[in-house]
């Protein structure tokens, strides 16, 4: 097995739930939420299928997965605006790499996108549903930012890690209010 397609895997704890994070020599390669203890194999089980390697559990001292944890505790304490990580895109392709890449690079925090919108920034103008299917399929969640593409309508849409979390997250960022209680 290559250094790059190597996987290492670590589950850090976050105000929106634990978060599983697996990195390769090349970068942060995923971010899956709700990595409570009984959800971990299927999570581990998915990459080793998605990377054609088995994920191995961190060492505790990997750079990729120390800096990503940094940086998420910085993110939700409210003192980092822009991920600056090494991102390994091998679970991303074709349409779903390229929206989600636009999605990263060009809907900074504090701002939403529609569906429709983030199709047109990627030359296709027809296909927000598809848009909605890379959503769904984003390998790095947080950090590759789906949870700021919202519905053309000004509803909140979906989102792979359920609507509350999406909530959580916009109001982190100022797109809405914080809950109440």
């Amino acid at each position: 097995m290559s250094e790059e397609k190597g996987c290492v895997w670590s589950v850090e704890r976050t105000p929106i739930g634990p978060l599983l994070l697996a990195a390769t020599g090349l970068g942060l390669v995923s971010v899956v939420f709700h990595a409570e203890r009984r959800r971990v194999p299927a999570a581990l089980s998915g990459l080793a299928r998605g990377l054609g390697a088995r994920p191995a559990p961190s060492p505790g001292d990997h750079p990729v997965l120390t800096e990503a944890a940094e940086q998420l505790a910085a993110y939700f304490a409210g003192r980092l605006r822009v991920f600056e990580l090494a991102l390994d895109w091998s679970l991303a392709s074709g349409f779903t790499e390229r929206v989600l890449r636009e999605l990263a690079a060009g809907v900074p925090l504090g701002s939403v996108v529609s569906y429709q919108d983030l199709a047109r920034r990627v030359g296709e103008p027809g296909a927000a549903q598809a848009v909605g299917a890379a959503m769904g399929a984003n390998p790095l969640p947080v950090v590759v930012p789906c949870h700021r593409v919202v519905a053309s309508d000004g509803g909140i849409g979906g989102f792979g890690g359920g609507l509350e979390t999406k909530r959580r997250l916009l109001a982190l960022e100022g797109v809405l209010p914080s809950p109440l209680f």
